[in-house]
């Protein structure tokens, strides 16, 4: 009998070693989405990723799969079930609703899209001074469920009132200003710097620009601990402090990343109505 108690209890020890050991090197899941309404390759998003997911490994002790995400749906259920243990989130109102309801922690946030805003286009002819004017007039915005248009509605909503405004929705942020260009819409809404630089350069307006917005959060999964959390801030944090890390954010074409008040992305979180 005591032969037979000492086998179980060298069992159930091998037993917690191996789940450790399983534990250690199952694959840490990070996802990448960079947006669905600018033109993203999957693959090649893997690919420029490949380095700093080999650091990451190196870090955490855990080998770290690169998973492109281009679909909003699937990226909102991933995040929902806690699939991925680490996300770079460029739909500030998905990742907010991550942190809020499925137990994320912010990491940090991207240097270059701390103040994402929507811009408010119209014709060189156009009468309309204000947003207050667009009242009763059709809006063009890019994919429906893109921050852009989250931002678009928020805005919207303090200029006009909850009414929700008759609202034309394509793809891609380059299509909005073919809509407003033929007069399918009175407005088109675009957060594309290039598209809105394009824009002016032919003679069109700007009527009105949203406040700003922080896009594209890095954000971890509660089943990471507290510990490991920090290691991955202070990594990208301090990515901009040398050369191998300069040449990870080249790959990644950002500029670096900064910590941020997840208080006050809550609060953000509250207007865009998430």
């Amino acid at each position: 009998m005591k032969v037979f108690s000492r086998v179980c209890v060298m069992a159930l020890a091998l037993t917690g070693v191996l789940a450790g050991q399983a534990r250690a090197q199952a694959p840490l899941v990070f996802a990448v989405n960079e947006g669905v309404t600018y033109r993203v390759n999957p693959g090649a998003t893997v690919e420029r990723f490949r380095e700093l997911s080999e650091d990451l490994g190196k870090l955490l002790k855990r080998p770290v799969k690169v998973q492109a995400v281009t679909d909003y749906k699937e990226l909102a259920a991933g995040l929902a079930e806690q699939r991925y243990d680490l996300a770079w989130v460029h739909p500030a109102h998905h990742s907010i609703r991550a942190l809020s309801k499925n137990g994320y922690h912010l990491v940090a946030v991207t240097k270059g899209f701390t103040e994402y805003s929507a811009s408010f286009m119209v014709r060189s002819d156009s009468p309309l001074k204000s947003l207050a004017d667009l009242k009763g007039h059709k809006v063009g915005a890019p994919s429906e469920d893109s921050i852009t248009s989250v931002i678009m509605r928020a805005t919207l909503r303090d200029a006009l009132g909850p009414q929700p405004q008759d609202t034309v929705y394509v793809k891609l942020q380059d299509a909005v200003p073919f809509m407003v260009e033929n007069n399918m819409v009175t407005s088109g809404v675009t957060a594309s710097r290039a598209v809105v630089k394009d824009w002016q350069a032919k003679g069109g307006k700007v009527l009105a620009t949203s406040k700003p917005v922080p896009i594209k959060h890095l954000i971890a999964s509660g089943k990471l601990s507290e510990a490991e959390r920090a290691q991955l801030t202070a990594y990208f944090v301090g990515l901009d402090q040398s050369a191998d890390g300069k040449k990870r954010l080249e790959s990644l074409t950002v500029q670096g990343f900064a910590q941020y008040d997840q208080g006050k992305l809550m609060e953000l979180g509250k207007w865009l109505g998430v």
